[in-house]
């Protein structure tokens, strides 16, 4: 069944854009076709993290029925396909993105998971993204600041009746300090979805302009969004079997 997931976070700065495009990467590695979309249009990042930080045709053109949908979309060497928004101050101030949603049907015909990056928090662009979602994604760190925020925008969403397939905690370091997963689930009331440990491999991605999917295949924090990405797509995943071999970790292949 075709889906369109949105994911979002309280507040910004806790991976909600990395989480978009591994799970997206993720969900193309177990063979599914993926459309992943930048709506965080006042401070997009899709297209720098997959290394297309500027291209001929986006969704704001989309938005303002300058160009068509598939017009706007590009195809990244992995499979996936990728639809980025524009770096331009002055183009945001002309976007209405309350119209994302009227474009849904568009997205859903080139792409059986729709992974949409949504602006954070709770502002216009933020809920208005969510009115096209089949389901909604949040993501948080285990610390109360943004389980706090991670939980008004769980209200928004119920409000306007929307499913939340539940939360992907990133950046757990496992120490003393943090939240304990059961502890974010008893708070939010929300399935927790998988952790995404905190690991260097995601800076080299970052630097490298691609999915740790990709980069590091067998590091800890890709095979944790493959958990993920399988539960969503209903696949079995071995994430012992994917583990670095001793040779993979004396050759720093991860």
């Amino acid at each position: 069944m075709k889906r369109v997931i949105v994911i979002t976070s309280g507040k910004g700065g806790v991976g909600k854009t990395t989480t978009a495009i591994n799970l997206g990467a993720a969900l193309n590695h177990f063979g599914k076709d993926v459309l992943i979309i930048d709506a965080n249009m006042s401070t997009p990042n899709l297209g720098i993290h997959l290394n297309s930080p500027e291209v001929p045709v986006n969704l704001n053109h989309v938005l303002e029925k300058k160009a068509y949908p598939f017009e706007a979309i590009y195809e990244h060497h992995s499979g996936m396909k990728i639809m980025p928004s524009s770096l331009s101050v002055k183009e945001l101030k002309k976007i209405k993105p309350e119209k994302i949603k009227n474009f849904k049907k568009d997205f859903l015909e080139v792409a059986d998971f729709v992974i949409i990056d949504g602006a954070a928090g709770l502002g216009h662009e933020a809920v208005s993204v969510l009115d096209i979602a089949d389901e909604i994604i949040l993501v948080t760190n285990p610390e109360m600041p943004a389980i706090t925020d991670a939980l008004k925008t769980i209200k928004v969403a119920e409000e306007r009746k929307k499913k939340i397939t539940g939360i992907i905690i990133t950046r757990v370091r496992r120490n003393r300090s943090e939240l304990r997963p059961g502890t974010v689930k008893e708070m939010l009331e929300v399935t927790i979805l998988g952790s995404i440990p905190e690991d260097i491999s995601m800076q080299e991605a970052l630097q490298e302009r691609d999915a740790v999917i990709h980069t590091h295949p067998r590091s800890k924090p890709s095979r944790a969004y493959k958990e993920i990405a399988a539960k969503l797509a209903d696949m079995e995943y071995d994430s012992n079997k994917d583990k670095p071999s001793f040779m993979d970790i004396i050759l720093k292949r991860r």
